[in-house]
């Protein structure tokens, strides 16, 4: 026993002896031959002031080491250069670096390096993948200062001063267009310095960089633009934006980078300054610029300033102050092809004097904005410079508020679910451009917006289309159920409203000729009502007249209140309006029309044919038009002033007034009028039509009674120059079928003691003998039982207006009864006795000039020769005026 421990021992002892003896071979070996066999088997040359090698645990300690490649231009392998004042690696694998030409180990420490590192050319990746000469799992630096290339000699990754363990470190093989650099799993890092190029367009700098207890600080944070902006346009035309950032101050922990992906979390951006400048590209099938995925797991930018531009240089979008935080952001190429270009689960927005330029002016004192809900404090909207024939809104609100239920894209469309918005004391004005859309908006980035709940509270807004301005003030409005999509056929916006309620005090409407006004008025779905509306003439008749190059009548309106109940849709494409009574009370309606102009000469259609052409389906059950006043005046050339016609406590009713296209609904409108006509004597009207007949077919029917003749003079006295002076007519009734063509009928006149006066055409003095011959052809009295005359043959003139046809009617039933039924031959006989009496006019004035003439001739002429010859004289002119009526 005691032999085999002896033999055991001393096998040891010469064993011991034996890796003594080789590990001082070894070291001797190393120390004289190692840098000349790493010259002569791999690409570097390495020398050094000293180095132990411990060959049972791979352990090397060495100083004073500079290495060099062996070959600077060859770019097929990693290039190092530089010195390192001490090297301390673990477990060296001198097996892999004799036999395999790797260097491999698991712990390296480098102190005070000095290395530039040139990467090796991308391999192909057609061809077998090399193998990395250097390959170390852990790697500490202490005070070092590193630059990496690219193969190309382009400065790529630099840091001085710097101190680092990072934890299984990968270099990259492949190229560095789509791979990170270096990836590794765990890291401490602290330095100063620090520029890495990714590409030939930007530069990231930063000037500390510290890690403590895995919390890394940065400051000084710069993504710099290599080249400017112009610069930019000429080398990547197909490219949209440039961009550059900076951050004083930039804290985040827990950095990994593995497999082209980045990933930290609770990054702090303090101080930032965004720059984005457009270039105006619209190519679609840009390549993206990230060649990393980001993935940032909460993310703060405090006091933050951006400015995007336009390609010429101006400001789309600013803001300063601002406040962000984002969580789960996710920056990816995948991301980037979307409209919003990162993801993110949840953010925080705030801001101050908020700028956006596009076609408006948008500023914003503040704006403070999540996933759930905004609020904007005063809001200021005004015209760009670019807006021509657009809309252009001038509008200031001191309170704007949202909230949100759903924000997302669906295949890069818009899906908006808006709980509800207040829009507190908008003042302003919207004026729409003067020209039309060449064609309808392309809803192509909207798949759905919902709004659920839209308040307006105590606002002034004004909107001015074609210089007539509609003004809303004192406005309050709530509309509820607003959605927003596209048509099935994707040709424009598909618009629905649910409900809404609309209050507004001296609303007003400005047009050419009117100012429209109402002291209140309240809408909703159900209802609405008017108080107050004026419908004034902004011109005097006679600018009217002027203004006008045919016919048309001017109103002067007035209601006091107006009221409608039903349900109507006005928002949607499938407008429509079902309203079951309206009720106009108190209106004081003025309409004038002067013959000075010439006629219109366009067809004019009748009551029901302009229903019919109502594009959308309207039906009213019931409106009544109650308490009011009717005055029409009517002036020509000819006239002193213009006819009167006034027709008071005029009350109106309305039975199915409605376009015929309502399924289900009656189609024939009933109209019955009260009145007191030349509020003098009763007169009723009952009138009828089918707006769904095309032959536009229609009867009217009235009666009026107990009418002093006098009482039509203001209508017939200052045009036709002819005054009623005594009679009544006791009762008219009138029974009128027509159409379009014409119309024929019945008429029914009982009057008594009916005479009239001719004046001349100052309406002053009576022209005696054409008021003699008119009384003699004229009907005084029609008798206790007046027979019915028939109206027949009645043409209407297209391009007048319906009632002139209805008068046309009146008027041969006039003619019929107070001249005869044989009215051609009457008119004849007038005629001629006009003309008399025009002959008669002639011989007066040969009379004057015959007086006149001794005051200014000195001829012997006698007074009595002159009697006789005035004598003579008219007694010739009497026999001119005999010989017509015994003809």
């Amino acid at each position: 026993m005691r032999k085999w421990v002896k033999k055991m021992l001393i096998g040891f002892g010469v064993l011991l002896i034996i890796i003594l003896a080789v590990n001082f071979g070894v070291n001797f070996w190393l120390r004289t031959q190692l840098p000349n066999y790493i010259k002569d088997n791999t690409n570097y040359k390495v020398s050094y002031k000293k180095l132990d090698v411990d060959l049972g645990t791979g352990n090397i300690l060495a100083t004073g080491i500079t290495v060099n490649g062996k070959d600077p231009q060859n770019n097929e392998v990693i290039g190092l250069q530089g010195t390192i004042d001490t090297l301390k690696i673990s477990r060296f694998g001198i097996f892999d670096a004799i036999f395999n030409k790797q260097i491999s180990s698991s712990d390296v420490l480098l102190g005070s390096p000095n290395l530039n590192v040139i990467l090796a050319k991308p391999i192909d990746k057609k061809t077998e993948k090399k193998k990395n000469p250097v390959s170390f799992e852990n790697i500490r630096i202490h005070n070092g200062s590193i630059t990496i290339f690219k193969h190309t000699k382009q400065k790529f990754l630099s840091v001085q001063k710097l101190d680092l363990f990072v934890e299984n470190l990968q270099m990259a093989e492949e190229s560095v267009k789509n791979k990170l650099p270096v990836v590794f799993d765990r890291y401490e890092i602290k330095g100063k310095n620090l520029f890495f190029r990714p590409n030939n367009m930007y530069a990231l700098t930063i000037n500390t960089i510290n890690t403590s207890n895995g919390q890394v600080s940065v400051e000084n944070f710069k993504v710099t633009s290599l080249l400017t902006f112009n610069e930019f346009k000429r080398f990547y035309p197909k490219k949209r934006k440039l961009f550059e950032f900076a951050a004083q101050k930039m804290n985040f922990k827990d950095i990994v980078l593995k497999n082209n992906i980045i990933s930290l979390s609770d990054a702090n951006f303090q101080n930032p300054v965004l720059t984005i400048s457009n270039t105006g590209v619209l190519s679609k099938k840009e390549k993206k610029e990230l060649n990393f995925e980001l993935n940032l797991e909460n993310v703060k930018f405090t006091n933050g300033t951006v400015e995007i531009n336009k390609p010429d240089g101006s400001k789309l979008v600013s803001g300063r102050n601002i406040h962000a935080s984002l969580s789960h952001l996710q920056l990816s190429k995948e991301s980037s092809e979307q409209v919003i270009p990162i993801n993110y689960k949840d953010f925080t927005f705030s801001g101050k004097d908020v700028y956006f330029s596009d076609g408006q002016n948008v500023t914003a004192e503040s704006i403070a904005l999540n996933s759930k809900s905004g609020e904007i404090r005063n809001l200021s909207v005004s015209p760009g410079s670019s807006i021509t024939a657009t809309t252009a809104v001038t509008l200031k609100s001191n309170h704007i508020a949202f909230n949100i239920n759903k924000f997302e894209f669906i295949d890069r469309k818009l899906n908006l679910d808006i709980k509800d918005v207040l829009v507190e004391n908008a003042n302003g004005s919207i004026k729409a451009g003067d020209s039309k859309p060449n064609k309808k908006p392309d809803p192509g980035g909207i798949h759905s917006v919902i709004v659920r709940k839209l308040s307006l509270k105590n606002s002034n807004v004004i909107y001015d289309k074609g210089s007539q301005p509609l003004a809303f003030n004192d406005l309050n409005a709530v509309v509820n159920m607003i959605e927003i999509g596209p048509k099935n056929n994707n040709q424009g916006f598909d618009v629905k409203v649910k409900d809404y309620f609309l209050t507004t005090k001296n609303f007003s409407y400005k047009t050419k000729f009117y100012l429209m006004s109402v002291g209140l008025l309240k809408l909703n779905k159900n209802k609405i009502q008017v108080n107050n509306f004026a419908m004034k003439p902004l011109v005097s008749r006679a600018q009217f007249i002027k203004m006008i190059p045919v016919e048309r009548d001017l109103y002067d309106l007035k209601a006091g209140n107006i009221t409608a109940e039903g349900n109507w849709d006005l928002f949607s494409n499938n407008k429509s309006i079902n309203a079951s009574n309206v009720l106009i009370q108190s209106a004081d309606a003025n309409i004038f029309r002067s013959k000075i102009p010439e006629d219109d000469p366009k067809i004019k259609p009748l009551y029901s044919k302009l229903l019919r052409s109502i594009k959308i389906p309207m039906y009213i059950n019931n409106l009544d038009l109650k308490n009011s006043i009717l005055v029409y005046e009517e002036d020509t050339p000819q006239s002193a002033g213009p006819g009167k016609l006034t027709f008071g406590n005029f009350n109106m009713n309305v039975k199915n007034l409605n376009s015929a296209k309502t399924k289900g609904k009656p189609t024939r409108v009933d109209i019955k009028i009260n009145c007191s006509f030349m509020n003098l004597a009763p007169l009723s009207v009952n009138w009828n039509f089918d707006v769904a007949n095309q032959n536009d077919v229609f009867t009217i029917a009235g009666r009026a009674a107990n009418l002093p003749a006098s009482g039509i003079n203001p209508f017939i006295r200052p045009y036709l120059h002819v005054t009623a002076t005594s009679g009544t007519i006791q009762e008219m009734l009138f029974n009128f079928k027509g159409n379009p063509a014409g119309l024929n009928g019945t008429f029914n006149l009982k009057h008594k003691d009916l005479k009239i006066a001719v004046l001349n055409k100052n309406n002053q003095e009576k022209k005696g003998i054409l008021t003699a011959v008119a009384n003699l052809l004229l009907k005084s009295d029609s008798g206790s039982l007046p027979e019915a005359v028939d109206v027949e043959g009645v043409e209407r003139d297209p391009t007048k207006s319906f009632f002139n046809l209805f008068w046309k009617g009146i008027e041969q039933g006039l003619k019929k009864t107070l001249i005869g039924r044989n009215v051609d031959k009457t008119e004849k006989k007038v005629k001629n006795a006009v003309s008399s009496v025009k002959e008669m006019k002639q011989s007066v004035k040969e009379i004057k000039q015959e007086i006149k003439k001794p005051a200014k001739n000195k001829d012997n002429t006698t007074p009595q020769e002159e009697k006789k010859e005035k004598k003579g004289f008219l007694k010739n002119v009497f026999k001119k005026k005999d010989k017509p009526e015994t003809a």
